[in-house]
């Protein structure tokens, strides 16, 4: 389909505003030692209706038409920029802990992830959500989705920000990444029950689940949760040998001729696995990136295969930063926000979410200034958490105010995670080692963090 000029234009013009405007809020955001990401989500903020609209009121509708060749081209560059993060999120998941970090890992991952989901479960049935639901949503789905807001933690925010800080490869990081890997899988599989439920309800069915029973929900959340389950099942422990088995088959000449494209048709193959599972394509999309994952910290060694930096390189130059712009172009501030409701949302995710994390550290060992620390980094929910708002939002699960909250939401925990980390390491150097043996002795809760 060719296009006039005009509408060539409006793209181009369109794709460098997203551009400028993602790259400058995360080169600010960087310079504040704050993540980046949440810079490029304020980009886009400024540009739509909470900023921008309130001054040039045509100016959003200009830049996000709700029709036209600029419209399925953002919602193109929209997709594939939230496959890619989360790609490059599943990049980012670390092996499994070493020693006295297992026990940490299982009893902050049972703590901080049980409780959680419950509260956030409790809390849907204490309080009226109707008013939350979008128009494929119900109550149970917006009961799941609150429970996953309260639970899940981001772990490209806090890698990033571990990074900057020069700990990524502390047992304090370590543990804090395996945990967040275990949740974030599990998590991730109730999510694909969520959507898999809406699709359906919605009409939009594809691949398997359109032979299921119409009408019947048992059938649908017994199917989606089994098929989320053994594509999990699978891919975590095979994925990684598949893709070099793939390396060294007949097809391994794409992997010669582009290392780069081959890793590329890779993660795209495994989308298309889920969408013939009638799951979310951003789970072919996580296991891709784990298969390919880093397990020896090349990158952090300066390392990293050079086809990856090349997938990484592109899509950070240009997919991920406008996959965000856009988020927080599509946030209405003046005419979505209800503070009350994102107040005591985030009082209630922070406080359950800290609390919890903080039992299980405690109950495997660690003292209580190391438990703090570690309590106050999982709270941070960055991408993943706007990666939750955006798939049901665009599913129709949730409405526009809880797709704000939950925005917001993830965005101030990571700002706040950020905050207190750098404080941590200015006041407490070398905090991220000191309680190492900690792990490893009942009696470590009495020493100092």
């Amino acid at each position: 389909m060719s296009l006039a000029a005009a509408e060539v234009a409006q793209i181009l013009i369109v794709l460098t505003v997203f551009l400028i405007a993602a790259h400058l809020g995360g080169y600010v955001f960087a310079l504040l030692r704050q993540p980046p990401v949440i810079g490029e989500v304020v980009g886009g903020l400024l540009l739509g209706g909470s900023v921008l609209g309130l001054f040039v009121p045509a100016a959003p509708g200009w830049l996000g038409p709700p029709a036209g060749p600029t419209a399925h081209v953002l919602g193109a560059v929209y997709q594939l920029g939230m496959l890619l993060m989360v790609f490059l999120a599943g990049l980012e998941m670390p092996g499994s802990g070493q020693g006295g970090e297992r026990r940490t890992i299982v009893f902050t991952t049972v703590s901080g992830l049980v409780i959680p989901f419950a509260g956030g479960l409790a809390v849907a049935q204490l309080v009226d959500t109707g008013d939350l639901a979008g128009r494929h949503g119900s109550a149970t789905s917006i009961s799941l989705v609150l429970g996953l807001a309260i639970a899940v933690t981001s772990i490209p925010v806090i890698s990033r920000i571990m990074l900057d800080l020069g700990i990524l490869g502390s047992v304090f990081a370590r543990t804090v990444l395996a945990v967040a890997v275990v949740e974030d899988v599990l998590l991730y599989v109730v999510l694909a029950v969520i959507l898999g439920i809406a699709h359906v309800q919605a009409g939009a069915a594809y691949g398997l689940p359109t032979l299921l029973p119409a009408g019947s929900v048992g059938w649908e959340v017994a199917y989606f949760a089994t098929a989320s389950l053994l594509f999990f099942a699978i891919l975590l422990p095979w994925g990684r040998p598949a893709f070099r088995l793939l390396t060294s088959s007949p097809v391994g000449v794409l992997e010669r001729r582009s290392p780069a494209a081959f890793r590329l048709m890779f993660l795209f193959a495994l989308c298309l696995c889920c969408l013939g599972l009638g799951i979310d394509p951003i789970f072919g999309a996580l296991m891709a990136g784990i298969a390919m994952a880093d397990r020896q910290g090349e990158r952090r060694a300066g390392t990293e295969a050079p086809e990856l930096r090349a997938v990484r390189g592109f899509a950070l130059a240009f997919f991920v930063p406008i996959y965000f712009a856009l988020v927080g172009f599509r946030l209405n501030l003046v005419r979505d926000l209800d503070l009350l409701f994102f107040g005591w949302l985030f009082v209630l995710a922070c406080a359950i979410k800290f609390g919890s994390v903080w039992l299980g550290a405690r109950l495997a060992g660690r003292s209580a200034a190391w438990s703090t620390h570690f309590a106050v980094a999982m709270n941070a929910r960055g991408g993943p958490g706007i990666v939750l708002a955006t798939v049901t939002f665009g599913a129709g699960v949730i409405n526009e105010r809880f797709f704000v909250a939950l925005v917001l939401l993830s965005i101030v925990t990571s700002q706040l995670a950020g905050a207190w980390l750098i404080r941590a390491m200015t006041k407490h150097p070398g905090f991220e080692e000191a309680d190492a043996e900690a792990a490893t002795t009942p009696a470590a809760p009495s020493e100092s963090g």
